[in-house]
């Protein structure tokens, strides 16, 4: 009888309810399936019943060679395997087993006790007789429970490199919410971007930056749902200077005591590179050779092809012509200007709020 076969009638025994105690999960669904599996389950120094742990006992050791534990396997009846990693995990730490498993029938945990986390961070896999495929269930018990796969350490190994695509998995999904939360705090262009660009293409209208990271802070950090409280107005999708915006109050710099007012904060971008260029011309060269810019892009760059890689429609409409020769890009918020600002000052040697103060408006 195949595996397939023996899996198949587990299936419809749990399903009609013929294994109603622990004793009966034991005999007929835990030894026929490790039997099926290669296992010797008549020789007790290789699958050794009630395995002995300075007065506790573990349903069955499966050693490799005889008499040597190289898996636990803790037996539940039907529904009663919550909170018995704890005990489990006890006896494998105990004895240096690195494989342990918990089972009440129809499913079963494959757990690693010797890896970091809490218990569940520990399983490997959780396997349903019941709910997957019957070829899956034959794969996922011949991967980490056949005989000949235990002896050959090929069944450990497995089990280990599964970890680590599941443990790559769990951090992948803790560090998720952390990784959007910085980009929105950050207000990272590129992701401005592309929600701005997603917005054009529904409604014909561009939002400008100020406009969508405004939008995420609040939607995305702030977990309010503010989509009609976001005041800047999306402007028709047009080509825009530095200075295309209406005049608003309190924008602006003071460079070395001396203030000027702007439009915008574009222009106050412009404007600051223009005035730093003036006190010393060799600051644009100093300032583009800085190792990083923003994280996919260049903030100044000698013909404005570079300063949005494979974006040349941005680097049509969102760039300005310095006196110099050189294009900076100025589709950037009022957060991301101040940044370039501060960097701006590093490289020309001024303390940003002191020597330079810039005034971006509310």
């Amino acid at each position: 009888m195949s595996l397939e076969a023996h899996v198949a009638d587990v299936r419809e025994g749990v399903r009609s309810g013929r294994f109603n105690n622990e004793a009966a999960v034991s005999q007929g669904i835990v030894l026929r399936l490790l039997q099926a599996l290669g296992w010797p389950t008549f020789d007790t120094q290789v699958v050794s019943p009630e395995y002995a742990l300075e007065g506790r006992r573990v349903d069955y050791a499966l050693c490799n060679p005889p008499g040597r534990p190289a898996v636990f396997v803790e037996v539940k009846q039907i529904g009663q395997s919550d909170g018995a990693e704890r005990q489990l995990f006890e006896y494998a730490f105990h004895t240096g087993v690195p494989m342990a498993i918990l089972t009440d029938g129809p499913e079963w945990s494959f757990f690693l006790p010797a890896e970091q986390g809490d218990y569940r961070d520990r399983r490997v896999y959780k396997l349903d007789l019941i709910e997957r495929e019957v070829d899956e269930v034959v794969t996922r018990l011949r991967r980490y429970l056949d005989f000949e796969a235990v002896r050959s350490g090929a069944a450990l190994q497995a089990a280990r490199d599964d970890y680590q695509n599941v443990s790559r998995a769990r951090l992948i999904e803790r560090a998720l919410p952390e990784a959007l939360n910085r980009l929105v705090l950050e207000e990272d262009p590129l992701l401005i971007e592309l929600l701005a660009d997603q917005v054009e293409s529904l409604c014909g209208y561009k939002p400008e930056p100020d406009t969508v990271a405004v939008y995420l802070r609040d939607r995305l950090v702030h977990g309010a749902a503010v989509a009609e409280s976001v005041t800047p107005a999306a402007q028709p999708h047009s080509r825009r200077s530095a200075a295309s915006s209406s005049p608003t109050t309190g924008i602006g710099f003071t460079l070395d005591g001396e203030s000027r007012d702007c439009r915008n904060g574009r222009e106050v971008l412009v404007s600051v590179f223009e005035s730093l260029t003036r006190r010393d011309p060799a600051f644009p060269e100093r300032f583009a050779a800085l190792p990083r810019h923003g994280r996919t892009r260049r903030y100044l760059a000698r013909v404005p092809d570079d300063l949005y890689p494979g974006r040349p429609d941005l680097a049509h409409e969102y760039s300005a012509q310095l006196s110099g020769g050189w294009w900076l890009g100025v589709n950037y918020s009022k957060a991301q200007i101040e940044r370039i600002v501060r960097l701006a000052c590093d490289v020309a040697g001024l303390r940003y709020g002191r020597d330079l103060v810039v005034r971006l408006g509310s």
